[in-house]
This record gives structure tokens, C-alpha cells and sequence, in this order.
């Protein structure tokens, strides 16, 4: 399991830093020249695209591997043969 996702993180990781990085480019530029009306929104989405990315690299895979693991262990524990006094 942690070969496979460790694969899939690895695969998708170069695509990821170059869709966020050129979204970061292209709305640190509107924030800079664009009016300031425009600016409080464009600031909301930085950040968003910022913890967006952080998110999907770091925390989603993690959490995903303890679910599954976490999943396949309690059905382990159901399968094991119980104990009698």
C-alpha cells in the first residue's frame, strides 16, 4: 500500500507543482495590477490555491493510508477465530 501511493504521489507531484505554481503566477498578477476592488478576492484565492496544494500532497495521502489500514486491520480482527475461557 505505501508503495503504491508513495508511486501515485510521485507520478502526479510534477503536474501538481506546475498547475498550482502557473494559477500562483497568474493571480499574483492580477492582485498586483489589478484594481482594488478585485484585490480582497484575488488575495481569498492565493491563499486557497496555496492550502489547496499543501493539502493535497501532504495531508490527503496520509490520512487516506490510515483509513485504509485502519479498515483492513478491524477486518482482520473480525476474522480472527475468538478466544473461549
Amino acid at each position: 500500500m505505501k508503495t503504491n501511493i508513495n508511486a501515485a504521489l510521485n507520478s502526479t507531484l510534477a503536474r501538481t507543482i506546475n498547475t498550482s505554481g502557473t494559477t500562483l503566477v497568474v493571480l499574483l498578477i492580477i492582485f498586483i495590477f489589478g484594481g482594488e476592488i478585485i484585490r480582497g478576492f484575488t488575495f481569498a484565492l492565493l491563499i486557497g490555491v496555496l492550502i489547496g496544494t499543501y493539502s493535497s500532497l501532504f495531508n490527503a495521502s496520509p490520512i487516506a493510508y490510515d483509513l485504509i489500514t485502519l479498515k483492513k486491520d478491524k477486518k482482520e480482527e473480525q476474522l480472527k477465530p475468538k478466544k473461549r475461557k
